[in-house]
């Protein structure tokens, strides 16, 4: 359930068409719903704006189809992050009208009904190595209805590439910066626009960048101040920040 259709409910039971007894039955389902091993955080779009998604990386195909059902159920669509090629192949047989993307490893049933009118969430990589993080970030944020400008390959061992976009990125409402190596892409960024920057750092590197925790402790080091970091390879970590941005109620 989610808030239009709690609304919608409530405005039934002021109206008199829904009998409160059948309305608290309803609502004895909204918290979560169980399915099969799996306990489905149903309320978490009330609470938090976003459901919850299916992390798939460890699960069992039974235990991601699960939970994907109950979440389809309440909301109407779903996503599953970390889905391998087999699994998907799998789910698509359940869910018919998901699709499955092999870079960002994402399975998508339907989407979000929501819209964001701000201007789109730039989606900013150091180099196509980066991408399946990257693509998770940028595709999270368009199953969430968000606006999404992405700008690839503009690591800082050519700056020029980058400096070449600050159009774009000054325009962007918020920042995703996502590198590995040394990391040094968001503090770049975190110096050149107003808008708050999410760096994400990747396990994309040679042996001293240990799979990402020094691009990582860059990132967490960074001279230019207001930085957010997230863990590493977490795409879908930096979207769900952006999107709680882009939720904020305006100022009065």
């Amino acid at each position: 359930m989610n808030e239009s259709k709690l609304t919608d409910l409530l405005a039934q039971v002021s109206a008199g068409t829904l009998p409160p007894d059948q309305a608290l039955e309803r609502l004895r389902t909204l918290p979560f719903a169980e399915s099969g091993q799996v306990l489905a955080d149903t309320h978490r779009m009330i609470r938090q704006g976003f459901p919850e998604a299916v992390y798939a990386e460890g699960k069992t195909l039974a235990q991601t189809t699960d939970a994907l059902t109950a979440l389809v159920a309440a909301h109407g669509g779903a996503l599953a992050t970390r889905v391998t090629s087999d699994v998907a192949s799998s789910l698509v047989h359940c869910f018919p009208t998901g699709s499955y993307d092999s870079v960002s490893r994402l399975y998508s049933v339907g989407q979000m009904s929501a819209s964001f009118p701000s201007a789109p969430v730039a989606v900013v990589c150091a180099g196509t190595s980066d991408l399946p993080v990257a693509e998770e970030a940028a595709q999270t944020l368009e199953f969430a209805g968000a606006k999404v400008n992405r700008i690839t390959d503009v690591g800082v061992a050519g700056l020029h590439r980058l400096l070449a976009r600050l159009d774009d990125l000054r325009a962007a409402s918020i920042v995703i910066a996502i590198a590995g190596m040394e990391g040094a892409l968001p503090s770049v960024l975190g110096g050149l626009v107003a808008a708050p920057v999410i760096a994400v750092p990747t396990s994309i590197g040679y042996g001293a960048n240990l799979h990402g925790i020094s691009a990582l402790l860059s990132m967490l080091n960074s001279c230019a101040s207001g930085l957010t970091v997230v863990n590493i390879d977490n795409g879908f970590g930096a979207a769900v920040a952006a999107l709680r941005i882009l939720n904020m109620p305006p100022k009065a």
